[in-house]
């Protein structure tokens, strides 16, 4: 295997910024505690003592770290860097002060917009089963701004519990790198920037895998969200709904979980953007499981897919869709047999 992108070695890449966000943290929790960056228990949340917020601040500026040293400046990347901010800072804001979910949305579209129109980040046309469908500028901006704000929400739902949103998008980022390097693609700015925000959330994780001792607040999620959006987006531009396939499959838990939460609350007749305590993660601990096992139920999920994903890449196409589509109608049974749609228990009460 090659080591070596642009003229840089993975495993430094890795490293360093792993061990820049480790470092950072506790500098994080400080900061937090000093702005009144802290998550308070209640009802809906599964934490029982307050806890900082602010673990964003460390994978971000180890993002900013990892790109001066191995990035390179193009106009791509100044969109990247300029959405990214933005997406950050309103984050932050919720952190310190909760922000009504309209008005983050409205930021979290300008970022995308900057990304897709600035940065010419998006797709162009789906081809599936032989149908090909392409489509107009308009068009194609519209799709991949939706597509950006989409994935930038449903990471940012699933952080529920200790570890959740840092682990499955560390295993996005390892999965992303790992095909890149299959399909050759060395000198590609989308590699650099998985490895580096890889990295840069696994030093964090280590904090915040149970018990947790800081969270990654909506300026964690949110950037990450954004930034496995864009990459997905780089890597498969041109491409089809096949190759489109890749990045959506590894996060099937949680564009799963975003849309049964809308399903359910427009049956419940609430706002799609109320909070609840009815995600799937909660949903296991309902079945049980402890916060720890939870978490590490939907990680063997995610690298389940993930492997899928590097089998697909490597030619075995046939086979892997298959696999895919056992995966999904097991995922999908096991998810309605749960009360992530509406509460069995309630139902059988009123009879």
């Amino acid at each position: 295997m090659k080591w070596i992108i642009n003229n840089h070695n993975i495993v430094e890449i890795v490293l360093v910024t792993f061990i820049t966000s480790l470092l950072l943290v506790p500098i994080a929790k400080k900061i937090a505690h000093h702005v009144g960056a802290i998550d308070m228990p209640n009802e809906r949340k599964v934490h029982t003592k307050p806890m900082p917020r602010l673990g964003g601040l460390a994978i971000f500026i180890s993002f900013l770290f990892g790109y001066i040293l191995y990035g390179e400046l193009t106009t791509q990347m100044l969109s990247i860097l300029i959405g990214s901010f933005i997406i950050f800072l309103i984050g932050v804001f919720d952190d310190i002060n909760p922000i009504k979910a309209r008005y983050k949305f409205l930021v979290q579209t300008i970022a995308a917009l900057i990304v897709v129109i600035y940065g010419q980040v998006f797709f162009t046309e789906i081809t599936f089963l032989g149908l090909n469908l392409k489509f107009n500028l308009l068009t194609s901006y519209f799709l991949s701004t939706l597509f950006i704000v989409a994935i930038s929400n449903a990471i940012n739902l699933i952080d529920g519990l200790d570890g959740l949103a840092g682990g499955v998008s560390s295993i996005y980022f390892l999965t992303i790198s790992i095909i890149a390097i299959i399909l050759g693609k060395f000198n590609g700015l989308d590699i650099i920037i998985s490895l580096i925000m890889f990295g840069s959330t696994l030093g964090f994780l280590v904090h915040n895998f149970p018990p947790a001792k800081i969270f990654m607040g909506d300026s964690g999620s949110l950037f990450l969200g954004f930034m496995i959006a864009v990459s997905a987006l780089m890597s498969f531009k041109v491409a089809t709904l096949t190759s489109l396939i890749i990045p959506l499959v590894i996060l099937a838990i949680p564009i799963f979980d975003t849309a049964l939460a809308i399903f359910r609350r427009i049956l419940k007749g609430e706002n799609i953007g109320a909070p609840d305590k009815e995600h799937f993660h909660h949903q296991l601990l309902k079945l049980k499981f402890t916060p720890a096992m939870s978490v590490l139920v939907i990680y063997l999920i995610n690298l389940l897919f993930s492997s899928v994903s590097i089998f697909y890449t490597m030619g075995h196409v046939k086979e892997a869709m298959i696999i895919y589509s056992i995966l999904m109608i097991l995922l999908l049974f096991m998810i309605l047999k749960t009360d992530i749609l509406y509460d069995h228990k309630k139902k059988e009460k009123k009879k």
